[in-house]
C-alpha cells in the first residue's frame, strides 16, 4: 500500500513516527460514464478559463480562496506549508475517552497507521496496547489534505486504525426528523420488538455483497451477448400497517421460518408479551431478553415447586413423628397403669400377711 501521510503521533513526550494508509477502497462499486444519448458518444468536462477561454491542462490549475466580495486570492502550496499550524506533521492526542462517547455520525474517512522506521516500533506498539487494555480510544487533531481535522485512534487487529471525525458544528441536528407528537408505546409492542431482533439471527458475513453491483453486470452482459436482461425478481413490498402487532407478530414467524424453526410462537410471543417486564431497547445489554424472562419464569416454577414439595415433606415428617410419639406415650400408659396395678397388688398381700402375723400371735400367748 501506498502512504497517503507521513508525520507523528504525539503522546506526551513520547513521539511516534507513522505512516498513515487508506483502510478502504471503492474499486467494486458501480460507476457510469456520461454520454451522449442520441448517438451514444462520451460527453467529457473540460476545464476552461472563464477569462480567455482556453482550455487549461491539469499541471496548471492551482487553488485560489473566494473572498466574501466575491474577490479570487491565489493560495499556493508554499503559502500553506508556512502555516503556523503543529497538526501539520504532526496528529496530536487530546484526551482518551471510551468509544462509546463518539457520534458515529463524526465518522468521516478511515485509515491505518503504521510505525515509520524500527525505531517507531516499540513506542508504536505500547500505544497500541495501551489503547486495548483500558478500551479507550485516542482523540485528537491533524492537518491532512489540506485542512485541519478531529482524528480517533483506536486499537485494530494488532494495528492502529485512525477515523477522521466530522466537527461537532458539522453534525446536523435531528430535532427536525424526529416525530413531533408524542408516541406511546405499550410494553407488549416493545417486547414483540425486541423479540423480532432477536430472532432475526447473527450477521452472516457471508451474505454481505452488492446485488446492485452484480445486477448491472449481468445487464451489461446481457445487452452485450444482444440478449433481453432477465426479469427481475418482485421484492416483497410492505403493505400498509393496519395492525402493528399483528405485523410484529407475522415478521416473527416469517423471520423463525425462514430459518427453519417454525413460526408458530408468535401467539405464545403475545401471551409472553401482555406478562414481561421489559428492558427498554437502548439497554447494552447482550443477553437474549426473552429467552430470558422464559428462563426466569421457568425457574421461579421450579424454586415454588420445590418449597412447596419440601413444605408437604416437612409436614408429612413432622405427622409422622406425632403419631410415633403419640404410639410411645399410649405404650408408656399401659406399661405405668400395669406397674401400678402389681404395686396395688403387692400392697394387699403385704397388708394381709400382717393381719395373719396378729392373729398368731395373739393364739400365741393365750
Amino acid at each position: 500500500m501506498r502512504s497517503v501521510w507521513n508525520g507523528s503521533i504525539s503522546f506526551g513526550l513520547v513521539s511516534i513516527p507513522v505512516k498513515t494508509y487508506s483502510a478502504t477502497e471503492r474499486t467494486a462499486s458501480v460507476s457510469f460514464v456520461r454520454i451522449h444519448a442520441k448517438d451514444g458518444g462520451r460527453i467529457h468536462y473540460r476545464k476552461v478559463c472563464e477569462l480567455d477561454g482556453e482550455e487549461v491542462p491539469t499541471e496548471e490549475v492551482g487553488k485560489g480562496y473566494q473572498a466574501a466580495d466575491d474577490t479570487i486570492v491565489p493560495i499556493t502550496d508554499e503559502d500553506l506549508a508556512k502555516l503556523p499550524l503543529p497538526t501539520t506533521k504532526t496528529l496530536t492526542i487530546l484526551a482518551f475517552v471510551g468509544a462509546d462517547e463518539i457520534d458515529p455520525l463524526q465518522l468521516d474517512k478511515s485509515y491505518f497507521l503504521g510505525p515509520n522506521g524500527a525505531a517507531a516500533t516499540k513506542p508504536y506498539a505500547l500505544l497500541r496496547d495501551a489503547l486495548e487494555h483500558q478500551e479507550k480510544v485516542a482523540i485528537g487533531k491533524v492537518a491532512m489534505h489540506g485542512r485541519e481535522t478531529l482524528a480517533m485512534l483506536r486499537a485494530h487487529d494488532g494495528a492502529i486504525a485512525m477515523h477522521t471525525l466530522l466537527w461537532p458544528d458539522q453534525i446536523r441536528s435531528a430535532h427536525a426528523v424526529a416525530p413531533s407528537e408524542k408516541v406511546e408505546i405499550r410494553e407488549n409492542e416493545l417486547t414483540l420488538a425486541e423479540t423480532l431482533m432477536d430472532s432475526l439471527g447473527e450477521l452472516d458475513e457471508s451474505e454481505l455483497h452488492d446485488d446492485y453491483r452484480e445486477a448491472v453486470e449481468e445487464l451489461v452482459t446481457a445487452k452485450l451477448e444482444g440478449g433481453e436482461p432477465a426479469a427481475p425478481k418482485a421484492a416483497p413490498r410492505g403493505g400498509k400497517v393496519i395492525d402493528l402487532m399483528a405485523a410484529l407478530e407475522n415478521s416473527v414467524r416469517a423471520a423463525r421460518e425462514s430459518r427453519g424453526e417454525g413460526g408458530g410462537a408468535a401467539g405464545e410471543d403475545a401471551d409472553e408479551a401482555d406478562r414481561a417486564s421489559v428492558t427498554p431497547i437502548g439497554s447494552r445489554k447482550t443477553a437474549k431478553k426473552a429467552a430470558a424472562k422464559t428462563a426466569s419464569g421457568s425457574g421461579a416454577k421450579k424454586t415454588a415447586a420445590r418449597k412447596t414439595s419440601g413444605s408437604a415433606a416437612k409436614k408429612s415428617a413432622s405427622g409422622r413423628s406425632a403419631a410415633s410419639g403419640g404410639k410411645k406415650s399410649a405404650a408408656g400408659g399401659k406399661k405405668a397403669a400395669a406397674k401400678s396395678s402389681a404395686s396395688k397388688s403387692a400392697a394387699k398381700k403385704s397388708t394381709a400377711n400382717k393381719s395373719t402375723a396378729k392373729k398368731s400371735g395373739r393364739k400365741a400367748s393365750a
